[in-house]
């Protein structure tokens, strides 16, 4: 009669889990290379030196990939006299929280199956005493 409610409150937990992780976006960065130096950029975190024009202002605020791009990149002091065609910029994502989410299921799966494989001799020993 107990197990019904337990599968119940697995899933239950399951799924609240699992639309938090969807939920959560994960950090890009900007890899701006100029002069042969290498430098990656939080497209969230660090504000350029220079300040976006009004036209660009609402969009400014949050950044995504497509605005990892050569004038991205000149517009901070790393990159102050490079010729853009000069300018390499890459775009990728690490850390997200999804991908978190996922390695903790997992963890949290695996040291479950273990203790229950550990304990599970005990329990039989104790129902067969009843």
């Amino acid at each position: 009669m107990r197990r019904p409610q337990f599968y119940l409150l697995v899933i239950t937990t399951f799924l609240s889990f699992l639309s938090i992780s969807l939920a959560a976006s994960p950090t890009s960065f900007c890899k701006c290379t100029c002069f042969g130096n290498s430098t990656i950029v939080a497209l969230d975190a660090v504000k350029p030196s220079k300040a976006p024009s009004p036209d660009l202002r609402p969009r400014a605020s949050r950044k995504t990939c497509n605005d990892c791009n050569r004038s991205f990149c000149l517009n901070y002091s790393f990159c102050n006299g490079e010729k853009e065609e000069n300018v390499q910029t890459t775009c990728f994502q690490r850390d997200s929280a999804k991908d978190q989410a996922v390695v903790f299921v997992f963890i949290g799966a695996t040291v479950g199956l273990l203790g229950w494989a550990g304990i599970r001799p005990w329990i039989e020993r104790v129902r067969e005493r009843r």
